[in-house]
């Protein structure tokens, strides 16, 4: 049984983590399905809630599955994160293995100024050169005041110089030319995405084999 909402968490060694029960049980958790495939992050509760339903068995950085029994019984190490229970504390799980999951779901890439900068590859859709990012501006390739829509297929990176030219006009108005037609990227495994979103090290051993 966990304590009140509010305890806070002590590691061995006397060091004092400055953590409620809320952050820790906030903390992201690595999903595997059954074939050990990453398919989403999760948090320290529901995370928990599946190794005690028996839906999920935790994974430590050495590979090793736990059902909920085990986990509770490994010691607690001074640099881990910790949920007080009855009776001392219980080491959060990093990584958790959804054993009747076999689902490997794709994700759409989100519409970001990095996103569509990874997808122009930092060069500028209309003369191709890579100036630097002072002087590379978005370009709404129908313009924004004609009607143009802030979409994958209708946003490139330009350089500002070339952006002046174009001004409120059509590429082809201004003697202008796309290099590439844009294009939203294709979705892409859950895996791709985790391995840019984090830096835990226990998931180190099941991103690395996704890529």
């Amino acid at each position: 049984m966990l304590h009140s909402r509010n305890a806070t968490v002590r590691g061995e060694g006397g060091s004092l983590l400055e953590q409620t029960m809320t952050d820790v049980l906030s903390m992201p958790v690595l999903a595997l399905n059954r074939y050990f495939q990453p398919v989403q992050v999760t948090t320290v509760k529901r995370g928990f809630v599946l190794l005690y339903g028996g839906a999920a068995q935790a994974i430590d950085e050495d590979g090793e599955a736990y059902d909920f029994d085990g986990w509770r019984q490994l010691p607690l190490r001074s640099d881990d994160d910790a949920l007080p229970i009855v009776g001392g504390k219980l080491r959060v799980p990093r990584v958790v293995h959804l054993h009747r999951y076999d689902r490997t779901p794709r994700v759409t890439v989100r519409l970001t100024r990095r996103n569509l900068m990874f997808r122009d590859a930092h060069q500028c859709q209309y003369c191709g050169k890579r100036p630097a990012m002072r002087d590379l501006n978005i370009d709404h390739v129908l313009p924004r005041s004609r009607g143009g829509p802030d979409t994958w297929e209708n946003l490139v990176w330009s350089s500002r110089q070339v952006n002046t030219r174009k001004g409120n006009r059509l590429p082809h108005e201004a003697g202008l030319k796309l290099l590439n037609e844009p294009r939203a990227p294709k979705e892409q495994p859950a895996s791709a995405l985790i391995r840019n979103a984090h830096g835990i090290a226990e998931w180190k051993l099941f991103l690395k084999a996704q890529s």
